[in-house]
C-alpha cells in the first residue's frame, strides 16, 4: 500500500529516511547481532546511542553547557507534576499563562502543590490567541507557558521576559521546528511523539541550578537530580524511542539544522494558510499573528460538512485531519517530517473539494 499523508497531531509521521534506516537496523544494529529493542541499556553499544542523541540535540538547539538533557518516560503530562515538585520549592508559588487545554491542565496539576496564579487566559475566545503578559508575581518560583498549542493551533510570537524568575515551557508540539534561545528558559520539556520521534520518550532540558531542590516528598522518578546523576538511566529508559529520536536529530542536522527547517516550515504553513485565507468554504480559526507553524486549525462552520470533508480527504490519502474534540473542525499537523509536496497536494484537493461542494 502507498504511504498516506498523515496529518496526525501525535503520534505523528516520521521522516521516511529515519523509518527506512530503523527498518534496516531492526534485527542487527551496527553489527551487534541484535535489535536496539533487545539490547541492555547498560551496554557500551547503547551508551553510544544515547550519548550521540544528546550530543546531536545539543548541536541542533545550541544548548548551553550549564543545562542538563534528560530522556525520560511519562509524557509531557507527567511533567505537569514534576515541574512544581522540583521548582515550586522556595515560596510555593508559580505563575501560569493559560493559552489552551494543556497549559490549563498543567496549572490545575501544579495547584495541588502550591499557590498558582493564572496571569492571563485566552479562554474567552476559545484560545484563538496568545495573551501578552509582561508583569509577573515577584515571589513566583517560576512562570509556565505552553509554547505551541496543538489543539487550537496557536503559538507564542514573543518570549515572556520574566527576568530572574525561571521561565518553564511545554514545547511538545513546536520543539525543533525553528531555532530558539534555550538560555531564556529555566526548563523546557516536550513529549517526543509530535515532532521528535515515537511515543514513549519525554525530553527535559533543565538549567543545572534548578536541579537538586525537589521537595522531600517527591517520588524518585519525578526528581530531576537522580535522573541527572544517572544520565537518564535511574531505571530502564525508553531505549528504542531514544534511538529513533536520535535518528531524527541526525536527519535534522544533515538537512541543514533548525535554521533551514524554519524556512521550510514557514513555506509549508504559508501555502496552507494562504489558501485558507482566500477560501470561501474553509476558514482558519487562530488569530493571524499567533498562528502555529505546526498545527493548522480550520473549519467550514458546519460540523456535518467538516465530517464529510474529513471522510473524503481520507479516501484520497490525507488522513487524521479531524480536529480535536474540544475544538472541532479540522487540524492539519504539518510537523517537520511532512514534506512540502504533502501540503501542495492537500491544498489542491481542498480547492477541488470546495469547487465541487462549496
Amino acid at each position: 500500500m502507498q504511504r498516506v499523508y498523515n496529518f496526525s497531531a501525535g503520534p505523528s509521521m516520521l521522516p521516511l529516511g529515519v523509518l527506512e534506516r530503523a527498518a534496516k537496523e531492526m534485527t542487527d544494529y551496527n553489527g551487534s547481532g541484535m535489535s536496539v529493542m533487545e539490547m541492555s541499556h547498560r551496554s557500551p553499544v547503547y551508551q553510544q546511542i544515547i550519548d550521540k542523541a544528546e550530543s546531536d540535540l545539543r548541536k541542533l538547539m545550541n544548548i548551553p553547557e550549564n543545562y542538563k538533557v534528560l530522556f525520560l518516560q511519562g509524557g509531557a503530562t507527567t511533567q505537569f507534576a514534576a515541574v512544581p515538585l522540583n521548582l515550586m520549592n522556595k515560596n510555593r508559588k508559580a505563575d501560569y499563562i493559560v493559552s489552551g487545554q494543556f497549559s490549563k491542565k498543567a496549572a490545575d496539576e501544579a495547584a495541588k502543590y502550591g499557590e498558582v496564579t493564572v496571569l492571563a487566559s485566552s479562554k474567552d475566545r476559545n484560545f484563538a490567541y496568545i495573551p501578552y503578559v509582561d508583569k509577573f508575581s515577584p515571589d513566583a518560583d517560576y512562570v509556565h507557558i505552553c509554547w505551541n498549542n496543538t489543539i487550537f493551533g496557536t503559538t507564542y510570537n514573543y518570549t515572556p521576559a520574566t527576568g530572574d524568575i525561571p521561565l518553564v515551557a511545554d514545547m511538545s508540539s513546536g520543539i525543533l521546528s525553528k531555532p530558539i534561545d534555550v538560555s531564556k528558559y529555566g526548563l523546557i520539556y516536550a513529549g517526543a511523539q509530535k515532532n521528535m520521534g515515537p511515543a514513549g520518550m519525554t525530553l527535559v532540558i533543565v538549567r543545572e541550578d534548578l536541579v537538586g531542590n525537589a521537595r522531600e516528598s517527591t517520588p524518585v522518578m519525578l526528581d530531576y537530580k537522580p535522573q541527572v546523576e544517572k544520565g537518564s538511566m535511574y531505571n530502564t529508559p525508553p531505549t528504542y524511542a531514544i534511538y529513533i529520536a536520535g535518528l531524527v536529530y541526525e536527519w535534522l542536522l544533515e538537512t541543514g539544522g533548525l535554521e533551514e527547517r524554519e524556512k521550510i516550515n514557514v513555506k509549508k504553513a504559508a501555502l496552507l494558510y494562504d489558501f485558507l485565507d482566500s477560501s470561501a468554504f474553509f476558514k482558519p480559526t487562530a488569530d493571524k499573528e499567533f498562528r502555529s507553524l505546526m498545527n493548522v486549525c480550520f473549519v467550514t462552520g458546519d460540523p456535518e460538512k467538516d465530517k464529510a470533508f474529513c471522510a473524503a480527504a481520507a479516501k484520497e490519502g490525507f488522513v487524521n485531519l479531524k480536529g480535536h474534540r474540544l475544538a472541532g473542525g479540522m487540524r492539519a499537523s504539518i510537523y517537520n517530517a511532512m514534506p512540502y509536496e504533502g501540503i501542495e497536494k492537500l491544498v489542491d484537493f481542498m480547492a477541488k473539494y470546495e469547487k465541487e461542494n462549496g
